[in-house]
Formats: structure tokens, C-alpha cells, sequence
């Protein structure tokens, strides 16, 4: 079942990296509301990747007081 899924969601994945290269080349309008959608998407996740590493640098400093 998890296989399944995880297929899907690569399938979409693909299948919006495909609008993306579409779009730019001019494809029609839902191809364009797809890319607009899919780049949206990415940016949340490069936001919130960039978010956790932020939290666990702060959390590697505070760790590391100098206290032997």
C-alpha cells in the first residue's frame, strides 16, 4: 500500500516537473495553472527545509556550551 503511494507521488512529481517545461514553452492555460501550482509547491518545501535547518543549527550550538 505505502508502494502505491509513493508512486503517486512521484507520478505527480514528474508529472508537474512535465507542465513546468510545458508552460514555459507555451502550453495551454491548465498547463499553466499546473506549473503555477507545482512551483508554488516547491517553494513551500525549500522554505521549510530551510526552516528545520535553521532550528537544528540553533539546536547544535546550544548543545555545545564549552562544559566538558
Amino acid at each position: 500500500m505505502i508502494n502505491l503511494l509513493l508512486l503517486g507521488v512521484v507520478l505527480l512529481a514528474v508529472g508537474g516537473c512535465a507542465c513546468v517545461l510545458w508552460a514555459e514553452r507555451g502550453g495551454p492555460r491548465w498547463v499553466r495553472r499546473v506549473a503555477t501550482v507545482t512551483l508554488a509547491a516547491s517553494e513551500l518545501v525549500r522554505r521549510a527545509e530551510k526552516r528545520r535547518r535553521r532550528r537544528e543549527r540553533r539546536s547544535m550550538t546550544g548543545k555545545t556550551s564549552g562544559h566538558d
